[in-house]
């Protein structure tokens, strides 16, 4: 499969696709604070406090068809360059990207920020022109994360996505995917009957049946 991160205009475009999954979150749901929304090799995820809102698969296509509102706007995003001082002040209600600009190296003088309509966030960019040129994502699944990977912390709602420059594209890549489901050896194993799992002996240890 292709490596979205390594490839530069796949990359912007998902850095662009997190940015506007964070702005129709934030209109689906108006106290949610944003975390980090990096490009991975899949695509790109963000990772959110929503309070006491725990996300189910049926709130996917929900954000998804807010997402598809904010990407017909057409809004231009435009980069702004503030100081740390500004920045702090900016988000000052918001502890995580407090958080994020505090730990910044001493030699950041200046910070730069993305908006996009009524949303705006810390990023270093680049980002695509408009908001319309992110027509053809898809949300692929949520999961539950640790704000800075420590259980110490509070469990974070990450939303995992992925974005292309054409319908077609965008297919391949989740016809590839499905592909890769359906062979995977931990569910062709169970089918056929060649291992089981259990967790009274313990998880990731396959005991194997007859078959295998």
């Amino acid at each position: 499969m292709i490596n979205i991160k390594e490839d530069e205009k796949l990359n912007i475009l998902n850095h662009s696709c997190a940015h506007l999954l964070a702005q129709a979150v934030k209109h689906l749901y108006p106290n949610a604070k944003f975390w980090v929304g990096p490009v991975i090799e899949e695509g790109f995820y963000y990772d959110i406090d929503l309070g006491d809102v725990t996300l189910t698969d049926e709130d996917l296509p929900k954000i998804e068809k807010e997402m598809k509102k904010c990407a017909k706007s057409d809004k231009r995003i435009y980069r702004e360059e503030i100081s740390k001082e500004e920045a702090l002040e900016r988000f000052k209600d918001d502890p995580y990207k407090i958080d994020l600009i505090s730990r910044m190296d001493e030699n950041d003088t200046v910070i730069s920020c993305y908006t996009q309509g009524d949303f705006t966030d810390l990023c270093r960019g680049p980002h695509v022109e408009t908001t319309k040129k992110m027509k053809y994502f898809k949300l692929l699944k949520h999961s539950g994360a640790y704000f800075k990977g420590d259980s110490k912390n509070k469990m974070l709602q990450r939303i995992y996505g992925v974005c292309f420059e054409t319908e077609e594209d965008l297919n391949n890549y989740l016809n590839e995917i499905e592909d890769r489901k359906q062979r995977d050896h931990r569910k062709i194993g169970k089918e056929l009957g060649i291992y089981m799992v259990s967790d009274l002996v313990g998880k990731g240890l396959p005991m194997y049946l007859p078959n295998g």
